[in-house]
Order: structure tokens, then C-alpha cells, then sequence
């Protein structure tokens, strides 16, 4: 009986829960709300432009081409290699897998080295924008978006939000010197 009462509870909670208005909270996604700026879209493009990265990301690409074609090569031709080729070629695949493995982590690790530069710029104004629609939009309780949250309506998500005010913010800031 007791399960019972509490699966009916949890049910009611989970399913009209939604109907009930919530006032007083909101949601926000902050990852995506820097992201999702005009100053992050051009952090990434000058990452992009870097000779290092682009290096880096063009020899990925060629690895990984070289590896499918192997790969390829290795299936069609399977019935008439030697063990000795077969070995050599899946020799080849795995050690440019390795040398790709090395190149992703270092795509990735500069990647978040500019979105930790974007935070860091960002950071002081978001905060700002963030205590101004708390008190703007009267909030209480301010959830971060994330993979545990069951249910959010679209419209208590302020990442929009702060995202365009970041926007603006920047924009009418002076443009800062390296």
C-alpha cells in the first residue's frame, strides 16, 4: 500500500507537474548561453585560422582518410593477402589510430582552451546579466540545465537570454587589445 501511494505520488509529480505553473524559477544552460555568442563564434574562427590547429585538424583528416582507405583495402583484399600483409596492414590501422587518438586530444584540448578563454572573458557580465533577470523576471530558484533535470519548460529556460544580452553587452563594450 505504501509503495503504491508513493508510485501514485511520484506519478502525479512527474506526469502533471507540468501543468502546475511554477513561478519564481528558472532554468539556464550557462555552457551554451557563452557558446552561443557572437564572442565565442569569433574565438573559434581565429582557433580555426590558427596554423598550429589547422595543422593539426588537416593532418587528423588525412590520418583517418588513410586509415578508412587501408581498412577498405584490407576487406576487399582479405582472401588474397599473405598473413604476413594482413599483419602489416592492420599493423598500419592501429598505429594511425593511435596517431589520431594523439591529434584529437590535442583539437580537443585547444578547443577547450578557447571556450575556457570565452568563459573567463565572458564571466563577470554573465553574472551581471544573470542577477539582473533574477531580479527583472522575479526568480527564486535558478536550476542549471542539465541531463538530471526530467522535465523544463521552454519557457523558464533563460540561456536565450543571456546569451543575447552577452551579445549586446559585448557590443557595446570597447573592443580590448590582446
Amino acid at each position: 500500500m505504501k509503495n503504491s501511494i508513493k508510485f501514485n505520488l511520484l506519478t502525479f509529480l512527474f506526469i502533471a507537474s507540468p501543468l502546475i505553473a511554477v513561478e519564481g524559477v528558472a532554468v539556464i544552460d550557462m555552457r551554451t548561453a557563452v557558446l552561443s555568442t557572437q564572442a565565442a563564434a569569433d574565438a573559434f574562427k581565429a582557433l580555426e585560422e590558427d596554423a598550429d590547429y589547422s595543422s593539426n585538424l588537416e593532418e587528423a583528416k588525412s590520418l583517418q582518410a588513410d586509415r578508412q582507405a587501408i581498412a577498405e583495402k584490407l576487406q576487399k583484399e582479405l582472401e588474397t593477402l599473405s598473413q604476413e600483409e594482413i599483419a602489416k596492414m592492420q599493423k598500419d590501422i592501429n598505429d594511425k589510430g593511435k596517431d589520431l587518438e594523439f591529434l584529437a586530444g590535442k583539437i580537443q584540448q585547444s578547443q577547450e582552451e578557447t571556450a575556457q578563454a570565452v568563459f573567463a572573458q565572458t564571466g563577470p557580465a554573465m553574472q551581471k546579466i544573470i542577477t539582473e533577470l533574477i531580479q527583472a523576471k522575479q526568480i527564486k530558484v535558478l536550476l542549471a540545465k542539465n541531463e538530471t533535470m526530467l522535465f523544463s519548460d521552454p519557457s523558464l529556460d533563460l540561456t536565450d537570454d543571456v546569451t543575447s544580452m552577452l551579445d549586446v553587452a559585448a557590443a557595446g563594450a570597447p573592443a580590448q587589445s590582446d
